[in-house]
């Protein structure tokens, strides 16, 4: 259920820029997931499960990168250097405003690679807002100046290291 709230007084702008609205400027639906799954299709295992039905609990621990050895450092980059030449079979991106696609009717996105998808996903929700008469407002940052930074990134790396696994 979306709030009708109006928006605060930090952002006095409307109707512009896409991530007012978000997600539902893009789409109206998804899946709510069952059990120990999660995704945008519910086909992936929460975070700590993993197995055929999602039932095995799984501990991650993240070493710290200076008490790696060469190998384990060796291995952590080669999985970057990979994402960045594996296209995701998940997620496109934008390359227009939802504006540009004329509400819709003329879809403007592109393939991209999985490394290169958590760069713009970081990029989206920080560069600067859209708003009236083509202008742009470059006093907000909607990653960083807002209550949502700590459980945003929080998320954004977990997302980040579960494609990298």
């Amino acid at each position: 259920v979306l709030s009708t709230s109006p928006l605060g007084p930090n952002f006095p702008f409307s109707g512009i820029d896409d991530r007012e609205n978000w997600p539902t400027v893009f789409y109206n639906r998804t899946c709510q997931c069952q059990g120990n799954f999660m995704g945008f299709n519910c086909g992936d295992c929460k975070f700590g499960f993993t197995g055929a039905n999602c039932t095995v609990r799984r501990r991650l621990i993240r070493k710290e990168i200076f008490r790696m050895t060469t190998a384990e450092k060796d291995k952590f980059i080669a999985y970057l250097n990979l994402a960045k030449r594996t296209i995701s079979s998940d997620y496109v991106i934008a390359t227009g405003t939802y504006e540009q696609m004329n509400n819709g009717s003329n879809p403007l996105f592109a393939d991209i690679n999985v490394y290169d998808l958590f760069v713009w996903l970081h990029y989206y929700s920080s560069r600067d807002a859209f708003i009236e008469g083509g202008q742009v407002w470059t006093d907000i940052d909607f990653a960083h100046e807002a209550p949502a930074f700590a459980p945003w990134h929080r998320y954004f790396l977990l997302r980040w290291e579960y494609e990298i696994q």
